[in-house]
């Protein structure tokens, strides 16, 4: 059975019993992951900043078993690295911050840092010269921590040659926290094709290091809400590899991983790369547009870092699982013992987005939630 008919059997279930299900718990003003008109500026956005989170733990063994956000509050695209038994987390440009923060000792909870004004605080507090200054658009970042201890925040910004595209950058700090000071120039700004879109760091077990992220070929048109409804352009999820010693200037060319299926609806995104412990590459990634029920989380696999990958057969998160709306934007811990991700509130409406956890097993070329 194709992924695409899993991921609408669920919806189906899911609509058949959301009259007696709970009602999702509210959040603020969301910035919504493809708005390009309303990203910038630092408007709307995390509601009730700083509050405490319920139990966000996932419930593997229970597909039925409704999950509770880490949060109240909208914190799409999240990523998360644990650093010194503290669990950080970023997200998309929102409410103020370019770069949101949120933190947690145990992950049954998180609450977003703050500064002593009540502001929010900034991970990344200084736009990089090479963005569109009034609507930088700063989207899914991810950071990783480099041999020396220093911290890489990698995030997609508007270019200012084509506010219309995307484009990858890079910014560096000895704090998990910030500031982080965005490098002169882009990490991949592919117009052409799209930009780019969805970075997230990956250091592998013999110390290189990796960014993977969507060419955001779909920016380019072709219909439907995400664009690129007739699947015209590609959105191939790609591999480049960086100095280990910065972790920002680009080894050679980047390398593609994953290209967009029939299946997929117009585009995959977010991609997030993980090795276990028996050295099976794992790339966690998206498909279908994100303000439609369709929106899920899959995976494949390959025993080389370049590739060939090879799809699960089914995806690990569709709308229904645990009671989740359009379950994706997923990141997975660097021992790929945990992933975090969003989910809307509301059906098929992705204005409020809040941040889930799971533990996940992998088990040869399978994940499943544990």
């Amino acid at each position: 059975m194709s992924r695409s008919i899993l991921s609408f059997l669920a919806v189906v279930s899911y609509i058949l019993q959301s009259s007696c299900s709970p009602p999702p718990i509210s959040g603020g003003l969301a910035v919504s992951h493809w708005d390009r008109s309303h990203v910038g500026g630092g408007q709307g956005g995390i509601s009730g900043a700083g509050s405490g989170g319920g139990q966000g733990e996932g419930q593997g063994g229970n597909p039925s078993t409704p999950m509770i956000p880490l949060m109240p509050d909208n914190f799409p695209d999240p990523a998360f690295i644990e650093v010194d038994g503290t669990f950080y987390a970023f997200a998309t440009q929102s409410g103020g911050a370019n770069v949101p923060i949120a933190s947690s000792t145990n992950m049954t909870g998180m609450a977003i840092v703050k500064k002593p004004d009540g502001a929010l605080e900034d991970a990344m507090p200084t736009l990089p010269s090479w963005t569109n200054q009034k609507d930088p658009g700063i989207w899914a970042p991810d950071v990783v921590q480099l041999a020396d201890g220093s911290f890489v925040l990698y995030y997609s910004a508007t270019s200012d040659k084509d506010e219309s595209k995307h484009c990858i950058g890079a910014a560096t700090s000895q704090s998990i926290t910030g500031p982080f000071v965005p490098t002169d120039h882009e990490l991949a700004c592919p117009l052409k094709v799209g930009g780019a879109i969805d970075p997230a760091g990956f250091v592998d077990a013999d110390g290189k290091v990796y960014v993977v992220y969507k060419v955001d070929g779909n920016s380019l048109g072709g219909g439907g809400p995400c664009g690129n409804k007739d699947q015209a352009h590609d959105t191939p999820l790609m591999l480049q590899e960086v100095s280990a010693t910065d972790g920002y200037t680009p080894i050679g060319d980047a390398t593609p991983l994953l290209h967009l299926s029939p299946s997929d609806g117009p585009l995959i995104e977010a991609p997030s790369l993980v090795r276990s412990a028996d050295g099976t590459y794992v790339l966690f990634f998206s498909s279908n547009c994100y303000n439609t029920q369709f929106y899920d989380t899959s995976y494949a696999t390959s025993t080389n870092v370049v590739g060939p990958y090879t799809r699960s057969s089914t995806p690990l998160l569709v709308t229904g699982i645990n009671g989740l709306l359009s379950p994706g934007g997923t990141d997975v811990l660097a021992d790929g013992s945990r992933i975090v991700f969003h989910a809307d509130v509301n059906p098929s409406d992705a204005s409020v987005r809040h941040m889930y956890t799971s533990r996940i097993r992998i088990s040869g070329t399978t994940v499943s939630l544990a």
